[in-house]
């Protein structure tokens, strides 16, 4: 049997992703086909570790263009976050998946506070940890977030599961002749402005050579790919 590339992932699913076609809200469709996609890669046997974020619910930056506060309009966005991350747990349990959310900002009746050494040894007994509420603190993306939890827990790499199927050099829905890129390194990223993350966590990745893997999300089975070390979508780290 072929062995995972990767043996400790985090996969950092945007909030548009759990949206669908709708655009907003959580699409169930989407909830039971990423549920069922990490059941496969679990029994691979790779620890796995979810980001969610909130941008189907509430975007913070949204709110805040528009006038309101931008550290309660982040906090909110925090809030989308947790709502998405039980809407997960729930759908992966159903799946016979053994699931914690772990939030940034606690709520204990409904979710166990961060603690990091808790949240390797769930991974360790073979439970998915989803991460919700960002790091806890406006101004950062979960972006940011996936790569913070990411080099806390050791893991091997960050799967980006997006609408579209890497990166390209301009925006694939108005531009048909966008090109794709391959592979990129850290500084490309961040020169180009590319959109592939925000700084603050590009760099965070960029100083702790945590490599990531964009890819769309919208073909069943690519994240049990991704892990088993198949080349798609686009690779990020050197």
């Amino acid at each position: 049997m072929k062995q995972p590339k990767y043996r400790r992932i985090v996969l950092k699913l945007s909030g548009e992703a759990l949206a669908g076609s709708k655009g907003f809200g959580i699409d169930q469709d989407i909830l039971n086909s990423i549920a069922e996609q990490v059941k496969e890669v679990k029994e691979a046997g790779v620890d796995v570790a979810v980001v969610v974020g909130g941008g189907n619910i509430w975007r913070g930056v949204a709110g805040s263009a528009k006038g309101m506060d931008r550290a309660t309009a982040d906090y909110m966005g925090m809030l989308a976050t947790v709502m998405n991350a039980l809407a997960l747990q729930d759908a992966l349990e159903k799946y016979g998946v053994d699931t914690r959310v772990q939030t940034a900002i606690e709520m204990r009746q409904i979710a166990e506070p961060y603690i990091r050494r808790r949240a390797i040894r769930h991974l360790e007994k073979g439970r998915v940890v989803i991460f919700a509420a960002g790091t806890g603190n406006p101004y950062f993306s979960t972006d940011t977030a996936a790569a913070l939890r990411a080099a806390e827990i050791e893991a091997e790499v960050i799967l980006m599961a997006k609408k579209v199927d890497g990166v390209y050099d301009s925006d694939p829905v108005t531009n048909p002749n966008a090109k794709k890129f391959r592979d990129l390194g850290y500084i490309e990223v961040l020169n180009k402005g590319l959109g592939v993350m925000d700084s603050t966590a590009a760099s965070l990745c960029m100083d702790n050579q945590i490599p990531l893997i964009v890819f769309s999300l919208n073909q069943k089975g690519n994240i049990y790919r991704v892990v088993m070390g198949e080349e798609i979508g686009t690779y990020v780290g050197r």
